[in-house]
């Protein structure tokens, strides 16, 4: 533990070095659930806002899991930029095995997304609800396996490309598909309903039902406001995506330091 404690304190290090821009991003969050969800509660057809009750409370839980999302994904372009400045070389030297430095990167990228993610989640609970202590620690574990899960997506995207180009258009292929086909934005009754009547394919009904941020969302709203139903399907979910990515993360950024 002591040789991944120095990789989170060195990561660490480098996402607080950019902390007003970190504020700043944010501030930009909670300007998104404050202006567009209170506009968009006006704008939305009277059926679904019947269905969700208030888009603020509904999309409060979404914006929390989308800032968890982009802020552990950062830790993928800081190895892309060391992998094509050949710093992996570097960490070579180090005085610690492959495995722990593989698992520390992957961690920290975790552990910084939840700190990123932590005053969305405040919000959420001061302006949608409060959770019971049961409920918070399920959150909490649900999140960071989430985050550790997206963490270790990002670097398996970093250690495959070979340019900043082809990381960030891979990054953007990833983010429109898990944030626009899942209930980040609208509740996933919306997207059945559009799949049954031929307007949404329903392979991405089925791909939305299993987006692990669909389960994250849900599941906070299904503690804070009791709809949609708990189901340890949102769970189950969430930890096979992050035991899949965290494990071919792991592996992958291995390989890379071997062939330097």
């Amino acid at each position: 533990m002591r040789h991944i404690v120095h990789i989170l304190e060195n990561d660490f290090r480098n996402f607080f070095r950019y902390k007003w821009w970190l504020v700043g991003l944010i501030s930009m969050n909670l300007t998104d659930l404050f202006i567009m969800a209170i506009v968009y509660n006006r704008m939305l057809n009277p059926a679904i806002i019947q269905q969700i009750k208030s888009y603020f409370n509904f999309f409060a839980p979404g914006l929390t899991v989308t800032g968890l999302f982009a802020s552990a994904f950062m830790i993928g372009r800081e190895v892309n930029m060391e992998k094509r400045r050949e710093v992996h070389q570097y960490m070579l030297s180090l005085p610690m095995t492959r495995f722990e430095l593989a698992f520390g990167r992957v961690l920290s990228g975790g552990l910084r997304g939840m700190v990123y993610m932590s005053p969305l989640l405040a919000t959420c609970f001061v302006f949608v609800g409060l959770p019971t202590l049961e409920q918070f620690l399920v959150i909490l574990v649900v999140l960071f396996f989430l985050a550790m899960g997206i963490s270790g997506l990002s670097i398996a995207i970093a250690v495959s490309t070979k340019s900043l180009d082809k990381f960030v258009t891979a990054r953007g292929l990833v983010y429109y598909l898990l944030f626009f086909c899942s209930s980040v934005f609208y509740p996933f009754s919306l997207i059945e309903q559009l799949g049954r009547e031929g307007k949404f394919p329903m392979f991405l009904v089925a791909f939305a039902r299993a987006n692990p941020l669909s389960n994250a969302s849900d599941l906070i709203r299904s503690f804070l406001l009791g709809t949609p139903p708990f189901s340890p399907e949102m769970i189950v979910s969430v930890l096979i995506f992050s035991a899949v990515f965290t494990t071919f993360a792991a592996f992958a950024y291995i390989k890379l330091i071997e062939r330097a």
